[in-house]
């Protein structure tokens, strides 16, 4: 995508590519052509979610002798990040509305990013050289969304190209897995989902949970039969905040220790410290000893909303105390509690539903940003080798 706002001699054009936008997991090349010799310029990048919050990143750079900046080859001199970051102006930005996490809704539309070449280093004061708009997808090309209701339980299918609802085996199908819903009921019993999963099967049923999604993920692979390979990121170990219930079992949530919650100096909440430890309320251990899934147990070692490493530990004591496989875990200094999709910006801090106020969430920019590079790759690794299927084209690099 080209596009240029200067009327000289040089005309300044931004260039992009893919010029038409790509999937959120891959990369951008962004370089500017038509500057003058050695030429300080600054690069914004401003994106709106779907709620219009807007979020914005910019960095400092210097043309070279020819010119052309090209963000694969040149550093950053300052601004939202410093170095040589290819995709600093995505994983940087920042929201102007304070503990705002962005968050995709729609899968079906893209992010639209906004990129603009300003002359000097005042990235607020610069003349305006060029600018282009780059989209980025959450859907590949011929991907069918089908919503699922059954029973009690929200899900959506994505179905591959090729695939249809029609396709059916004797005992169960050949379609990928309906990923569930973002909020399940706290009603909602195990054996819900127990029935879609018996209806929906193929090589064999993975699970991917984060933070609540995680200790949902891990209830799941400790109740139900059939779930062959779960990654769990910066899940909990024990019930925390609601009781888990499958057929006539409960599991009640470890207690809250809010004497234990500890104010930032900006006015947060750090709350790492404020659950029971579930060495202390053994009932409130999820039973993953039950377990014949393999798991990946992916940590943020920052991780300020529990303690993630512990969980991950016990949950890999626990396994092999009762002869099962031992959980594969990767460990990331300086990453925080939301590891997603790469690219995606850090939420440092944000609004906690349970707690009811904005709480640390912890991590560093940079880290975090390479923390979610990598394990964006090693999840897919470990889901092609236990469920099979073909390996994608996953990106290298920051």
């Amino acid at each position: 995508m080209h596009a240029s706002t200067a009327h000289n001699r040089m005309a300044p054009t931004m260039i992009l590519e893919p010029a038409d936008g790509c999937l959120c997991d891959q990369p951008v090349l962004i370089s500017v052509s038509g500057l003058a010799p050695e030429q300080p310029v600054t690069l914004r990048a401003a994106l709106r979610d779907e709620k219009g919050a807007s979020f914005r990143a910019h960095a400092r750079y210097r043309a070279d002798a020819h010119g052309r900046l090209d963000l694969a080859r040149a550093p950053a001199l300052g601004g939202s990040f410093a170095g040589l970051e290819p995709m600093g102006l995505l994983w940087a930005l920042e929201p102007e509305r304070p503990f705002w996490r962005l968050v995709k809704r729609d899968v079906r539309t893209p992010f639209v990013v906004e990129l603009e070449v300003l002359d000097g280093h005042e990235p607020d004061g610069g003349r305006l050289l060029a600018r282009a708009v780059h989209e980025r997808h959450f859907m590949a090309p011929g991907v069918r969304r089908v919503p699922v209701r059954e029973g009690r339980v929200r899900a959506t299918l994505f179905l591959p190209p090729g695939h249809s609802l029609k396709k059916r085996k004797k005992r169960g199908s050949d379609v990928p897995c309906p990923s569930p819903a973002p909020c399940i009921d706290r009603r909602m019993r195990y054996q819900d989902i127990w029935k879609l999963i018996c209806k929906v099967k193929g090589p064999g049923v993975g699970v991917l949970g984060i933070s609540k999604g995680g200790e949902l993920g891990l209830a799941m692979a400790s109740f139900l039969k059939g779930i062959k390979a779960a990654v769990i990121i910066n899940g909990s170990v024990a019930a925390v905040g609601n009781t888990i219930k499958y057929k006539d079992e409960t599991i009640p949530p470890v207690s809250l220790l809010r004497n234990r919650v500890r104010m930032t100096k900006d006015g947060l909440q750090d709350v790492v410290e404020g659950l029971q430890s579930p060495l202390v309320e053994q009932k409130s251990f999820i039973p993953v000893e039950r377990s014949d899934t393999t798991f990946l147990l992916i940590v943020g070692q920052d991780d300020h909303n529990w303690k993630s490493e512990f969980y991950a530990n016990e949950i890999s004591k626990r396994l092999q105390a009762h002869g099962k496989e031992k959980p594969q875990i990767i460990c990331y200094p300086e990453a925080g509690h939301y590891i997603e999709p790469p690219y995606f910006p850090l939420c440092k801090a944000g609004m906690h539903l349970l707690v009811g106020a904005n709480i640390v969430f912890g991590g560093e920019p940079k880290p975090h940003a390479m923390a979610q590079l990598d394990a964006w790759q090693q999840l897919q690794t470990f889901f092609h080798k236990h469920l099979g299927g073909e390996e994608g084209t996953m990106p290298a690099k920051l």
